[in-house]
C-alpha cells in the first residue's frame, strides 16, 4: 500500500470513530472528556494511540522542553489536535502546521468537538514539505 493511501485510510478511521464520539457525547463536554473517548475507539480499532505526547523544540541541536504536548498521535504518523471551542481559527491550523513541521510528520488532523454537526470542526492538515524542502523554497522566495 502507498503512504499516501495508508495515512488515507488511517484518517477515515479516526475521522469515523471522532464522529462516534461526537454521536454519543455531543458538544459541550471538554476537550480531555473527547479525548479519552476517541482514544478509547481508536484502540477499539487496533490502532496504536499515543495520547499527551511531549514534544520538545530542537534549538542548535539542544532539546528543549518547552511544554508542548501533541493531543494524539495515532499509528505514529498522524496527529490529531482536538478542540472544544466556538470556532476554529487560523491560528488553530497554524499551531498543527507547526506540531507537523517540529515532528516531521505529514498528516495532522483538527477536531472541533463544540459543534452540532463532527463534520462543521473537522480539518485535514498536511505538511507538503519537510524542513530542507520548506527551506529551499523559503531562500528561493527571499
Amino acid at each position: 500500500m502507498r503512504e499516501n493511501d495508508r495515512l488515507d485510510e488511517i484518517s477515515h478511521r479516526i475521522i469515523g470513530a471522532a464522529i462516534e464520539v461526537h454521536r454519543h457525547l455531543g458538544p459541550g463536554l471538554l476537550e480531555s472528556a473527547y479525548q479519552s473517548c476517541l482514544a478509547f475507539e481508536l484502540k477499539q480499532l487496533g490502532l496504536k494511540v499515543e495520547e499527551q505526547k511531549p514534544l520538545p523544540v530542537v534549538y542548535k541541536q539542544v532539546k528543549l522542553d518547552c511544554g508542548y504536548r501533541l493531543d494524539m498521535v495515532v499509528e505514529g504518523e498522524i496527529i490529531v489536535e482536538i478542540k472544544a471551542i466556538e470556532k476554529l481559527l487560523a491560528i488553530h491550523d497554524a499551531q498543527l502546521l507547526s506540531y507537523l513541521r517540529l515532528t516531521k510528520k505529514r498528516v495532522g488532523l483538527l477536531m472541533n468537538f463544540h459543534v452540532p454537526v463532527l463534520k462543521n470542526g473537522l480539518k485535514r492538515i498536511v505538511n507538503e514539505f519537510p524542513d530542507s524542502e520548506w527551506e529551499k523554497r523559503q531562500a528561493q522566495a527571499e
